[in-house]
């Protein structure tokens, strides 16, 4: 009886406990439920983020000339990797990225050369990497831009530019091609092989639609149809006005006019819109408005040329008769620096767009005309 008795008290005394616990068990899992809520609620609201400023202000960004002057040339940022242009993030990207990490960015080797479209994206030809970045300043999208057919692959690309038909043109100086593609980075096809043998420079005259190559290997300018014909060549290998000593880059200002950096003559020269030689600008030497390498052309809203040379590592700006006006740039690694630069564009809005080669970036510039404070 006494045995029985201890069993049963035994067994009376685990029952309230369970039962307790029994009683609150729903309120301890509604607990657990509300911090998973919280959790959640708080990866979501952290994995949709809205878009970051891609060129985020600096604190004294360098600004040309200085003062007591009034500013023309204002530093505004680079890009260096896909990573620059901060874009919103869904709850499942966002939260992958707190579970697995970020994905490796994918950043320029070699910038070379640049060019913009209509809709706010800008191309960048690498040609170490060989390949084109492609940014979308609106979207935020990145892409690459490769040949996807097996004969035909980049093995040099140092030229780009963006035509009326709303195709990108690549000039690769060791393919002694023009790869074409379409505005959504789609391979076309090529053009001027025949006739090409190491392109570099690209510009695209709107009024004329035709693309102006300058090619270093032939010491000539030639001139393309929108289908690929060949129409003109300009110049042959010497050092009198017209003539060519590895010309590299080319640009067309708003009159018409051709600019062509005659690289290992040192000088600029200018030719009109029936592509005749007018006149010159520079020689060589270290003073101001002189070059020693000049590479990269480009005309603002105003038609001030633009000469990169990337010996001084500097950018040099002419008035249209060839006065310089300013310069600025100086060798470095920090905003307004270059190392080795080569490759210039001024979009629409007067945006600057230089490629800083072996800085791996490209340096975004705002040139602001007098009519504005």
């Amino acid at each position: 009886m006494s045995k029985t008795h201890r069993i049963t008290c035994q067994v009376t005394t685990v029952n309230p406990a369970v039962t307790a616990y029994s009683h609150y068990l729903p309120m301890a899992l509604g607990h657990v439920l509300v911090v998973c809520m919280l959790l959640m609620t708080t990866l979501m609201i952290s994995g949709c983020s809205s878009k970051g400023i891609i060129f985020e202000p600096i604190d004294s960004p360098p600004r040309w000339p200085g003062p007591p002057e009034t500013a023309r040339i204002h530093y505004i940022g680079q890009l260096r990797t896909d990573k620059d242009l901060k874009p919103s993030r869904s709850f499942v990207q966002g939260l992958s990225e707190k579970i697995f990490g970020q994905d490796p960015s994918r950043s320029m080797l070699t910038p070379y050369a640049v060019c913009t479209d209509s809709h706010n994206r800008i191309f960048i030809c690498d040609s170490n990497a060989q390949t084109v970045h492609a940014y979308d300043l609106d979207t935020r999208k990145y892409e690459q831009f490769k040949p996807d057919a097996p004969e035909a692959q980049f093995a040099q690309p140092v030229g780009i530019t963006y035509d009326s038909l709303d195709r990108i043109l690549v000039s690769d100086s060791a393919a002694g091609t023009i790869f074409i593609f379409d505005s959504n980075g789609k391979y076309l096809g090529t053009m001027g092989e025949s006739e090409l043998s190491k392109p570099t420079g690209l510009a695209f005259d709107p009024a004329t639609n035709q693309l102006l190559v300058a090619d270093v290997g032939t010491h000539q300018i030639l001139a393309f149809s929108l289908d690929g014909q060949l129409l003109q060549r300009v110049g042959r290998r010497g050092t009198q006005l017209g003539e060519f000593n590895f010309p590299t880059n080319v640009a067309i200002g708003h009159d018409g006019a051709m600019y062509v950096s005659d690289t290992l003559n040192f000088r600029v020269q200018v030719f009109d819109q029936n592509l005749k030689p007018l006149r010159q600008i520079g020689q060589k030497g270290d003073l101001p408005g002189y070059f020693s390498h000049p590479k990269g052309l480009a005309l603002d809203s105003d038609d001030h040329l633009y000469v990169l040379d990337s010996h001084f590592e500097s950018v040099q700006i002419f008035d249209p008769q060839g006065k310089l006006l300013l310069s600025f740039g100086e060798e470095g690694t920090g905003p307004g620096q270059f190392w080795l630069p080569t490759g210039i564009y001024i979009d629409a809005d007067d945006r600057i767009w230089i490629a800083d080669s072996y800085n791996q970036r490209v340096q975004v510039f705002q040139y602001r005309p007098e009519t504005q404070p």
